[in-house]
Parts: structure tokens; sequence; C-alpha cells
């Protein structure tokens, strides 16, 4: 089926969603907060209750969008690539209305083989029309490459050579995707065995939003400790497949006082990188 390029340019939505402490608990234990009983707490206990920051990934992936912004790829097939996440405003509200606009603002071809990268620009403003952060968000269609589009603009973040100034590492649950998948991504590859085994994957796979957030818990602990608000930009690839049960090793640079690149790696295999050319920035 040849890709649906004229919808292109154009911005859809509103899509809605109501949130409240509940919804907030939900994502954090999808993100692996407390699920040794006692750590990052603050996102998953009502007492005190913060908002890990990595919520504002979630409206732009959730199944209404993908579904309605679907421009004729293959749904085996699709990643997520990568996402620049832009805050405008602290998220310290524990409950509301999010309403999101998503501009398909391009298509871009990898070659055959490759696939397509597909650019998406969401907006999320709360009930007031408040703009509450911005989402660079990029998908790879795997099986829809070839059809003679341009090529996406080159876009690295330098990782630098020299040891990692932090590092934590955790296990992922061997539940997280089914867990994580209750935020309202239901793709099936995440949960269903046959159908992610028909599409390469030796079992389901982890939401990349999920993994994006373990490395957003162990920033802010490390960095910004009780203070997940002051997060201002978390920009990343998710450059490899991430299977739950492994362990997983978030390293961190420190770029500048307000600043640092990372990447997430395999702690059992350091040549694999589930996340890279990755950047944190607060304030």
């Amino acid at each position: 089926m040849a890709l649906k390029l004229d919808m292109q340019g154009k911005t859809y939505g509103p899509f809605e969603r109501e949130y409240d402490f509940r919804e907030l608990i939900i994502f954090g234990l999808g993100c692996g907060a407390g699920a040794d009983g006692k750590t990052d707490l603050e996102y998953v206990y009502e007492k005190n209750q913060k908002i890990l920051p990595m919520f504002a990934a979630m409206p732009i992936v959730d199944s209404e969008v993908t579904k309605t912004i679907d421009f004729g790829f293959e749904w085996g097939g699709s990643l997520h690539w990568g996402f620049d996440l832009q805050f405008h405003q602290p998220l310290t509200k524990l409950s509301g209305k999010l309403s999101t606009k998503v501009l398909l603002k391009g298509l871009y071809d990898r070659g055959p083989g490759r696939g397509c990268l597909a650019q998406h620009i969401g907006e999320t403003f709360d009930e007031d029309g408040t703009l509450l952060f911005t989402n660079e968000s990029w998908d790879c269609c795997l099986y829809d490459g070839g059809f003679g589009g341009p090529k996406a603009p080159a876009d690295i973040v330098e990782i630098p050579e020299r040891e990692p100034d932090f590092e934590v590492v955790e296990q992922v649950p061997l539940n997280q995707a089914i867990i994580y998948r209750l935020n309202g991504d239901y793709h099936p590859q995440h949960i269903d065995w046959e159908y992610a085994q028909k599409f390469d994957h030796p079992k389901p796979n982890l939401h990349a939003v999920s993994t994006a957030g373990f490395a957003c818990r162990h920033i802010i602990n490390t960095l910004l400790p009780g203070e997940p608000e002051r997060l201002t930009r978390f920009k990343t690839r998710i450059t490899k497949s991430l299977y739950p049960g492994c362990t997983i090793k978030t390293q961190m640079w420190k770029w500048d006082d307000n600043s640092i690149h990372f990447r997430v790696i395999d702690a059992n295999d350091p040549e694999i990188a589930y996340l890279n050319y990755a950047l944190a920035e607060w304030k």
C-alpha cells in the first residue's frame, strides 16, 4: 500500500485526555518506579506526589493519535525512533485535562529495506490554554522505505569518549511492557509473542517511552534529587529494541552546569545501546 504523502504538513487533533494522581501513578509504575518497593516512591504514592517528567512524552504516542495519523505504514514494522521533549512550564499539577495537537511535519526516505522516518510535532496545552510542553517525536517504519522522499536532516548529539561522570544500573522487570501499555499505547508488539516474532522480535519489546522513563528517573536522582520539575529538556534516539528482563546502565557526562549528555546501554554488553545521542537540560 502506498504511503499517504498528502497527510504531511497537516495538524491533527486536538487529542484530549484527563488525568489525576492515579494516571500519574500508573505512568510511574510503567517506567519502573517502585519496582523494588522503595525507590522513587514519590512517583507512585499520593503522599507528596511528584510527576515523572517523561509523562509528557506519552500523549503523542497514544493509540488514538497513531491510528488517526495513519499515513499508510506497515504497523508491524513501526518503531519509536527518537524524541526531543521541551518543557515550557514545570509539571506540578496532579490532575487536569491535556489537549494535544500533532503536526505530521514530514516523511523521510531512508531507502529500500531501511524504512521511512516520520516526524511529528506535538504541542500539549492545559485546560486554560497554556502551552505545557512540545514533543518532536520520530517513528521509523521499517518496511516503508524506497518511496522517493527526501532524506531526514542530520542530527547527532556528541557522546564523549572519556569515562562517564555518573552511572546508574537497574534491571528491567519482565512484566514492564505489560504495565506500561496501560498508559494507552496498545501496540501488540509489546505483549503478543506471536505478533512480535512475526516481525523479527524474539519476544515482545518495551515501549521506548518506558525505557526513557528509566533513564529520566536515573538522571533526576543523580543530578536533581527530589526536583523533577526543574527538567526543561529531554532528547534521545532509540537505537535498539529493549526486551524486559535485561539489566541497563544509564551513563551520564556533565556537559555544563545545567546539562548532561547520556546514553543507556546493556549492563552485560556495553556494545548494545538502547538509547543514544541523548541529552537532558534543567534550570
